[in-house]
């Protein structure tokens, strides 16, 4: 990534970045749009990833933050962290597809595991990844995550989480020692 032009800024999403981060998250994930990155899931879910209102659960939880990234002063990423007592929770986690591929991702994980550990004192991070996505596991396995092998099953008929296109999906952990 070329920060030299400019740096990304971490903030907290406010209400009012609520439009602009679903329509990241979506972008990132879905549809033909998402194809331009590499994460995308539009071969093995259709339909939505978020919604506003989930958007918005997460910003007004209080043992929840929605990292929000910019750039230029235009929203280009977030992820969520969750206060799970010892442990953390990162999840929702999106890049501008066009941005990806540039290091801006590993800069925002590193970002999340410092908050994380420094603000709630976490010494671990969680997160579930689809199962059959094994590049997007081999990427976070290179940060450091472990396949922990603990999976829970894919929300199967609950349209807010996507349509699914094939019948074998589930979530596996993965965890992270923040050291």
């Amino acid at each position: 990534m070329d920060t030299a032009a400019t740096a990304p800024v971490f903030r907290d999403a406010t209400d009012a970045d609520t439009e602009a981060l679903v329509a990241l998250i979506e972008s990132a994930y879905r549809g033909d749009a998402s194809r331009a990155g590499w994460t995308t899931e539009a071969d093995i879910l259709h339909g939505q990833r978020t919604d506003p209102e989930g958007v918005l659960a997460v910003i007004k939880s209080p043992d929840s933050r929605l990292l929000t990234v910019e750039l230029d002063g235009r929203v280009v990423a977030c992820c969520q962290l969750e206060h799970r007592g010892d442990h953390a929770y990162f999840g929702m986690f999106a890049v501008s597809p066009a941005l990806q591929g540039a290091g801006l991702g590993k800069a925002i994980i590193a970002e999340a595991e410092r908050q994380a550990r420094q603000g709630w004192g976490a010494t671990e991070m969680h997160m579930t990844v689809i199962s059959v996505r094994a590049d997007l596991i081999a990427w976070y396995e290179r940060r450091g995550y472990r396949r922990t092998g603990e999976t829970s099953p894919f929300p199967y008929g609950d349209e807010r989480f996507g349509v699914p296109q094939r019948d074998d999906l589930e979530f596996e952990l993965l965890v992270k020692p923040l050291g």
